[in-house]
């Protein structure tokens, strides 16, 4: 048997195999940023992942980014969220909240006009796709020191927002370029308080909320998320001492907690490798691997990525998109269907609940 279908124990949860479902932007929530019947569909469609990270969820309207993507701030949102834990529950499915604070890549148009903070009032490089086309990324707020525990405490409410909703953890955001991202990263956070200078200080916040995360809900229903070195979203990131000594630092403070997992994300592998060892070893639970944007993640791929150590199960994306029954397609060797990347974002179930498992396409 393939070591790609061993089960896995994570967390609080028991797992059929070692390959996960990634968080997966769709951008299709409904009204008020909260998830509908389609929603749910999509996912449970979805559950025989074993382990579903949701696309990024935003913890407060202020860290709302892109169009349509939920949060789990309201109380509609919760509602809509226990229509997806429960459609993923009846499929014998886990789903965990991928909570996403968008920090500077952000625009006030996609939330109603609410500002935009970051770690520094550094504008992020490129463009936001707003309803009235593409616009420049916000110049953010600079929230003071005293403003951060109230930041902390919206992970915490939508922590416990997605318990009460039936969903079964959360995965905290700490990568590609979003808010806690935005703190790591030395060019993105200028601050000369507590929160900025040395990679200690850099780390602090991430630290903070995790920890609150953990107390809150339990730790064993956490996870959280990590892409050192991706320079993705204006992060500027690169290997080095200082990337060792800031991911050292996070891993360092958050590994005594007893979390879930830790999901890396490491883009290219190659000059990356030593510090996601390092990162493994200095962690000690269930690690979760994602070689990156770059290729497609075939099941080979998950085998050799398991083979080498550095992961004890690996976080799979796109192939999820276009195969809802993914797992039972590569344990028969079965053929794929395409996934079609002009309904990726937004829409409605074409290209979204529309593709046939094997046994619809037989």
């Amino acid at each position: 048997m393939s070591r790609a279908f061993e089960p896995l124990t994570v967390g609080r949860w028991q797992l059929p195999q070692r390959f996960v479902m990634a968080p997966l932007t769709r951008n299709r929530a409904g009204a008020g940023h909260a998830p509908g019947p389609l929603n749910a569909e999509y996912y449970g469609q979805r559950a025989g992942a074993g382990l579903i990270i949701t696309e990024g969820t935003a913890p407060s309207q202020v860290g709302q980014g892109y169009l349509d993507v939920p949060g789990l701030y309201t109380d509609e949102q919760v509602a809509g969220w226990r229509l997806v834990a429960d459609a993923v529950h009846a499929r014998d499915g886990v789903i965990v909240a991928q909570l996403m604070h968008a920090g500077r890549i952000a625009h006030a148009d996609n939330k109603d006009g609410v500002e935009t903070i970051a770690p520094s009032a550094v504008q992020a490089p490129g463009e936001m796709v707003t309803a009235a086309g593409s616009l420049p990324h916000d110049v953010p707020r600079s929230p003071g020191t005293d403003e951060i525990p109230g930041l902390v405490a919206d992970y915490v409410t939508a922590a416990r927002n997605a318990i009460a909703a039936g969903l079964d953890g959360v995965e905290v955001h700490g990568a590609n370029g979003y808010l806690l991202h935005q703190f790591l990263d030395p060019a993105s956070n200028v601050r000369d308080d507590v929160y900025g200078g040395s990679p200690e200080n850099r780390a602090r916040f991430v630290v903070e909320v995790v920890t609150a995360v953990a107390e809150a809900i339990g730790a064993d229903r956490v996870g959280l998320r990590l892409s050192p070195g991706h320079q993705f979203n204006g992060i500027t990131e690169e290997p080095g001492s200082d990337l060792t000594a800031t991911y050292r630092a996070v891993v360092d403070g958050v590994a005594p907690l007893g979390l879930a997992y830790l999901s890396v994300l490491a883009s290219p592998l190659e000059p990356l490798e030593t510090l996601v060892r390092d990162l493994h070893e200095r962690f000690g639970g269930v690690v979760l691997l994602n070689s990156g944007f770059g290729d497609i993640t075939s099941l080979k791929s998950v085998e050799d990525l398991l083979e080498t150590g550095l992961a004890d199960a690996v976080v799979v994306g796109r192939p999820f998109l276009a195969n809802p029954d993914l797992a039972e397609r590569w344990r028969r060797g079965a053929e794929l269907n395409e996934p079609d990347q002009s309904t990726f974002y937004g829409g409605g179930a074409e290209g979204y609940t529309d593709y046939p498992t094997l046994d619809q396409a037989s």
